[in-house]
């Protein structure tokens, strides 16, 4: 029986389908859209570990993740041009500003920010947003919203091969939507 098991193991690690590969664009979740530019095996403690190496452009920033664990800690693919649309549709609703305190609400944020989920993010974008007419948001709030504004622009821009510039006022443009 367990001879049976330890066969079994063997192929499944070293005849597997990589989700991801070289050049794809990923949504890694607490970094945002980063690019897997090759995958590599390192020794690491003296074990052989198969790593995607992703940039992040914006950050200067490369990192490197067990191609095992990518799936595990919400490493993904690009949203689709559906989950796209439904995003730019949520940044049209209204904003839903719990009456908490602050702290709890943007820790509420931060972590809707690092799912890496577009329309999370969209939320967020969405309820800190401030129009013309409205008080002006503390710094802390600020912070977050163009936090949550860059990291869907980018992802935008990656889905739709535009600049990061036009993708920014794409999401500001459905924001404005919302205000007519």
């Amino acid at each position: 029986m367990t001879t049976a098991v330890a066969k079994k193991k063997v192929p499944a690690n070293s005849n597997r389908k990589l989700e991801f590969k070289a050049n794809d664009h990923v949504v890694y979740p607490t970094h945002g859209v980063g690019k897997i530019t090759k995958v590599e095996e390192q020794e690491v403690a003296g074990h052989k570990l198969e790593v995607f190496v992703i940039t992040f452009e914006k950050d200067k920033m490369t990192l490197r993740v067990p191609t095992a664990k990518a799936k595990a800690i919400g490493m993904r693919k690009l949203s689709s041009p559906d989950v796209v649309s439904s995003a730019l549709n949520t940044l049209k609703g209204r904003a839903r500003i719990k009456r908490t305190m602050w702290s709890r609400r943007a820790q509420e944020y931060e972590a809707k920010i690092n799912s890496g989920d577009l329309v999370s993010i969209a939320e967020v974008v969405r309820d800190l947003h401030r129009a013309s007419g409205q008080p002006e948001q503390s710094y802390s709030e600020r912070q977050l919203y163009e936090a949550a504004l860059a990291r869907m622009a980018r992802e935008l821009a990656a889905v739709e091969r535009i600049d990061e510039p036009s993708a920014v006022k794409r999401v500001e443009g459905a924001l404005l939507k919302k205000a007519a």
